[in-house]
């Protein structure tokens, strides 16, 4: 027995264990939970590649994921995209970087370059904990699994070693962990069961985002472990007139359909959870709204003595919102 083995087990009464704050699980409100392990699953070229560089960027730069799902906790991101070369890489994350107005040299997002990385290999598993421990990232992003691994992706017990190696990091390193994994094109009565190989896949994530097509449409469903699932959102991958700066986002039928409040409150709620004063360009990015109609709900909060302008934007006066069940300011913080 190693002599640092304890002799007992750690019991605590169950009264004892502090109460979580529900407002605080998130890592990107409704979208990724703070510390969770999980799989973006799909089938060829729907773009989950897109979509884990987005949460990586989005947690790097506090920015919201695909222009909507706000990031309640920032910090670093170590990605590894065993399917693209380095360069690639960084040209799609410049795209990403440039239509969010963010500066590339100020995200701190690093990239695992090594040509390969196998995580049911004991020394390729030391150099990553290795690397994790150097830069403490808040996320780890890995990309594709078929090419992280030669074990059987049928064989319970061998999916089950490389699943529990990625658990013990994220518990030992209090990090959250995204998995890109391929989708079977067979139907299932969910989603998640249609993941390719053992079943261990699916039980195994605390979160996990499904992206198919459907009608020429792409559709970004998600499951959580302790919170209600949503119905599926529409994404377009859209680029700027000269084709370039691509990036993911939700389709504005899709965002329409996350806002259950007047635009006078959207707005207050957005300021509300703005640790800085927001131009009126930024809140009409954020918010999705014609400028004009924007225009007229600032100059009312303004006459109302709700908001204020000052020379780096809107701010609230009247102080933080109060949190209930009917009036929640993290359900609209950054729509």
């Amino acid at each position: 027995m190693n002599d640092n083995t304890p002799t007992h087990l750690t019991v605590r009464r169950i009264a004892d264990i502090p109460i979580q704050d529900t407002q605080k699980r998130w890592l990107i409100k409704d979208l990724w939970a703070l510390e969770a392990v999980g799989i973006i699953g799909g089938a060829p070229k729907c773009c989950k590649s897109w979509l884990g560089l987005d949460l990586a960027i989005s947690v790097a730069s506090k920015t919201p994921c695909l222009g909507f799902f706000p990031v309640q906790h920032s910090g670093g991101a170590l990605v590894y995209l065993a399917e693209d070369a380095s360069p690639m890489v960084r040209q799609r994350v410049l795209g990403i970087c440039n239509h969010r107005k963010i500066d590339i040299h100020s995200l701190e997002l690093n990239i695992i370059d090594s040509p390969s990385l196998r995580l049911d290999l004991e020394s390729d598993r030391a150099r990553l904990t290795d690397a994790i421990e150097r830069l403490n990232p808040k996320l780890l992003l890995l990309d594709p699994l078929v090419r992280l691994h030669r074990a059987d992706e049928n064989s319970s017990a061998d999916i089950s070693a490389l699943l529990g190696f990625l658990r013990e990091l994220q518990r030992q390193f209090n990090m959250a962990v995204v998995l890109v994994h391929h989708m079977s094109k067979k139907h299932r009565p969910q989603l998640g069961q249609a993941l390719r190989g053992s079943g261990d896949l699916h039980a195994f994530g605390d979160c996990n985002a499904y992206l198919v097509r459907k009608d020429k449409k792409l559709l970004l469903s998600l499951e959580h472990r302790f919170a209600p699932t949503s119905e599926p959102m529409k994404l377009d991958l859209v680029s700027d007139i000269n084709g370039l700066n691509t990036h993911l986002q939700l389709a504005d039928d899709s965002i329409q359909s996350q806002q259950n409040l007047p635009l006078e409150e959207a707005v207050r709620l957005t300021l509300a959870n703005s640790e800085e004063p927001l131009t009126r360009v930024a809140l009409r990015n954020i918010l999705h709204v014609n400028n004009q109609r924007l225009g007229i709900v600032l100059s009312d909060l303004e006459n109302n003595r709700t908001i204020s302008r000052g020379p780096n934007g809107w701010s609230l006066i009247s102080g933080p919102i109060i949190n209930n069940d009917n009036n929640d300011p993290s359900q609209l913080a950054l729509l």
